[in-house]
């Protein structure tokens, strides 16, 4: 049986549980990123401060890569935001895409652990690899949730579509960039985690326009 549709005018957003059921996959995955983080035993310490500052000390990968990760985490959640900030409907398509991307966003805490755990051994360059591949599909995900969510029925009228069709073309550069550390990860490793770290800090300055209709 086919539903009335609602006069617009009179249409509350109802993207509201939509968003809070996305910030809590967001918080959750961005707290299980510190879980790889871990104490070193007092046995391999050897109980004294030399032994414990040199354990933690050889923890720097996981510092490392929980910082990448999770300020990368941090705004992909506020792009997220900014998206959902100019729709005011959702349909089936638009929760299906959004769930491939929460997906993928828990999967994060995964790649970043093997990173940690193997960048220092002759497996990096595949560890880096499999870490920036992650971001690819992410941001493949981020262009799909465009596409559901910036669609004229699901939109407030008062977004324009010079607005819609920026937004767009800002998102595109994603998946290449991603693809490019992860194809030169097997080149140089520091040259990839460069890549991935300007590319969350580029992110970082572009939120900001994506919030602008």
């Amino acid at each position: 049986m086919a539903l009335v549709e609602p006069v617009e005018e009179n249409l509350e957003k109802e993207t509201g549980r939509l968003e809070a059921f996305s910030d809590g996959v967001f918080a959750i995955a961005i707290t299980l990123l510190v879980l790889d983080l871990k104490v070193p035993p007092i046995p391999t310490a050897g109980g004294t401060m030399q032994g414990l500052r040199v354990n933690l000390w050889q923890q720097w990968p996981n510092y490392f890569s929980l910082a990448t990760s999770f300020f990368t985490i941090l705004i992909m959640w506020m792009h997220h935001h900014a998206i959902f900030k100019h729709v005011r409907r959702t349909d089936a398509w638009l929760h299906f895409v959004n769930g491939l991307l929460l997906l993928l966003i828990t999967f994060v805490p995964y790649p970043t652990a093997v990173v940690a755990l193997y960048l220092k051994t002759p497996a990096a360059p595949m560890a880096v690899a499999f870490y920036a591949g992650a971001f690819v599909m992410i941001a493949i995900a981020f262009n799909l949730l465009l596409m559901a969510a910036f669609r004229k029925k699901l939109l407030a009228r008062s977004v324009p579509a010079e607005f819609v069709a920026r937004t767009r073309q800002s998102y595109l550069a994603g998946p290449p960039a991603y693809f490019m550390a992860m194809i030169t990860a097997f080149y140089s490793v520091r040259v990839s985690l460069t890549i991935c770290t300007l590319l969350w800090i580029f992110w970082a300055t572009t939120v900001t326009k994506n919030t602008r209709a």
